[in-house]
């Protein structure tokens, strides 16, 4: 019998012209801090629906917020929020402008320096201002669970926390605010969504036949609907797939109750801090060295997947394992996000740094079964070159 506490209370508005409920979503009254990157949310008309959808409500900004968001830029968000007397954040973006708005949410309450939340991975928020998201972007599913990644750029260290205080509010989701995200964008956001789901599913059984099977249908239908995004960029029914499958492949659900990995996102978030490489090229990456390296103790999962979503069957056992991990990196290569770090001009010579900063963060004993040591993280490193 599984046993999982599976808590999820962040409010789901799905679908075309959504954002408009906004207005019946905060506070009356509220003192709304908008914060968003780079300023895309201008050109795609979303800026102006959301203060069309504010109108009455005292609204201030914050852009800039990065891919990988940072500590630096964090903090003058946080400044902001004393300063003027802020009681509600509305994020409005991808998963970095979320994941940077879980951190001020939580930053602009907490006596002691914010940056202690991502040293001690969340333990010490106590609570957080509320807040809700409006998702331009889906890729990281930050808009329906409580965890964040921040980068601190001075140190290059690259942190998560997890606290059930930064749950958001609500979140809104318009797949047809996606039509013009940029390819890599896309493509990106589905290897993103990829991954999550292999974090979650990729271990060893364990009787959950509704989760692997729900895992199982989220990575089929973005293998379907992924190349789809890109050849057809405004169809609608395609879009709202791809977004719900990245929200529900990280909000807790496919992960209730089961063993989990995330080694492969731990080695990916040293090579972005280091080396600037988006998230998802890293996942790309390190993912399919990662179970060839780790194929034995994967092995009933692998051949499930090798089976149940490349529809591999007969043979050898390894042959169909191989040829599960090839069909995958042929995905990613198909969605734009190569998977060496050859391909982003990386070496051998960049491997002991990735290694000296696993140590440093004491991430030397990762995977479901806490044997991904640095051994194991340099043998994956150099099976990705």
């Amino acid at each position: 019998m599984l046993n999982f506490d599976f808590y999820n209370p962040t409010q789901i508005l799905f679908g075309k012209g959504q954002i408009a409920a906004l207005a019946r979503q905060v506070p009356p009254g509220a003192r709304v801090l908008l914060v968003y990157g780079g300023g895309s949310i201008k050109q795609n008309g979303v800026y102006d629906e959301v203060m069309q959808a504010l109108a009455g409500h005292h609204v201030s900004e914050f852009a800039g917020v990065e891919p990988n968001p940072s500590y630096e830029t964090l903090m003058g968000a946080i400044d902001q929020v004393k300063a003027e007397k802020i009681d509600f954040l509305l994020a409005v973006g991808g998963g970095s402008v979320i994941d940077g708005t879980k951190f001020i949410a939580a930053g602009a309450l907490l006596a002691e320096d914010p940056w202690t939340i991502l040293e001690k991975h969340g333990a010490n928020v106590t609570a957080a201002m509320p807040f809700g998201a409006i998702l331009t972007l889906p890729a990281t599913g930050s808009e329906m669970n409580a965890a964040s990644v921040v980068t601190r750029k001075s140190t290059q260290e690259k942190f998560a926390f997890m606290n059930r205080n930064v749950f958001p509010k609500f979140a809104i989701l318009d797949p047809s605010k996606t039509f013009s995200l940029p390819v890599r964008q896309v493509g990106n956001g589905v290897v993103d969504a990829f991954a999550h789901v292999m974090e979650q599913y990729m271990t060893y059984p364990v009787g959950a036949k509704v989760q692997d099977r729900f895992a199982e249908g989220l990575l089929l239908t973005l293998i379907e609907e992924g190349p789809q995004a890109l050849a057809h960029p405004d169809d609608y029914d395609v879009r709202a797939n791809v977004m719900w499958c990245a929200t529900l492949a990280l909000n807790g659900l496919i992960g209730a109750g089961v063993p989990q990995d995330w080694s492969t996102h731990m080695i990916g978030h040293e090579l972005t801090a280091l080396y600037h490489l988006d998230h998802a090229q890293t996942l790309a990456v390190i993912l399919p060295s990662m179970l060839r390296t780790r194929k034995d103790a994967k092995r009933a999962k692998l051949l499930q997947f090798a089976e149940r979503v490349w529809d591999l069957k007969g043979g050898d056992e390894d042959t169909r394992i191989e040829a599960a991990i090839v069909k995958m990196e042929a995905f990613f290569n198909q969605m734009g996000v190569k998977t060496r770090l050859s391909d982003y001009q990386l070496g051998a010579k960049e491997i002991d740094a990735v290694l000296g900063v696993l140590e440093k963060h004491r991430m030397v004993k990762l995977g479901e079964h806490r044997d991904v040591t640095l051994a194991v993280s340099r043998k994956v490193l150099e099976m990705s070159l």
